[in-house]
């Protein structure tokens, strides 16, 4: 079976990049790439298929990660981790920029408001949000913090001392987009994170 093909009309595919030198070396275990697949396996109630992949802080790397994913696996969302710091290594922002066809700042925009709730240097972060597009196919791609903990309160949010969302996670956005752009209809578990459509784009 073609690996872009679905088992599913309402299949996700989703690739997974885990960016970091070290990890990528073996020298200690990657918590990226776990802390993701963890926090969609609680959140999709749709049925999703996952491609990983490890690499180190280079952009061509990062690059071929993100094109093979997209052109080659078919995956509507890509989400990378760690890499989007001001330090001269952190190229995970060129890399996805240089693949993009179209800018979706919004998204970048959030995880920072998200992120500056906690610590001040999150105004450091570079992180964005793209579309990938090609003839018949078009993909958005993410890129989130490198700390499991913040993986979770980007995608999902914040939450008061009752658990009402005071600051929306961008996950709250990402099946809309997804369906916008051709792509299948995600459901979540609204326990989770709740997927936010027009209700001209909910189905019946």
């Amino acid at each position: 079976m073609n690996a872009g093909m679905r088992t599913h009309p309402d299949e996700l595919l989703v690739g997974l990049v885990s960016v970091s030198d070290r990890a990528s070396a073996g020298v200690y275990a990657d918590l990226g790439l776990p802390g993701l697949r963890d926090w969609l396996a609680r959140a999709m109630r749709s049925p999703w298929r996952a491609f990983e992949r490890l690499v180190a802080d280079e952009t061509a790397a990062i690059e071929h990660a993100l094109v093979e994913l997209v052109d080659q696996c078919g995956c509507d969302l890509v989400l990378t981790t760690g890499g989007t710091g001001p330090a001269k290594r952190d190229v995970t922002p060129e890399a996805t920029l240089a693949v993009a066809s179209r800018v979706m700042p919004g998204f970048g925009e959030q995880m920072r408001r998200i992120s500056l709730e906690f610590v001040p240097t999150a105004i450091l972060s570079r992180q964005v949000g793209v579309l990938r597009e090609r003839p018949g196919h078009c993909a958005l791609i993410l890129n989130l913090p490198g700390q499991p903990k913040a993986i979770t309160e980007t995608l999902e949010g914040l939450r008061d001392a009752q658990g009402k969302i005071i600051v929306p996670g961008i996950f709250a956005a990402v099946p809309y987009c997804i369906q916008l752009i051709g792509g299948p209809y995600i459901e979540t578990d609204a326990d989770v994170v709740v997927a936010h459509r027009p209700k001209s784009a909910l189905r019946g």
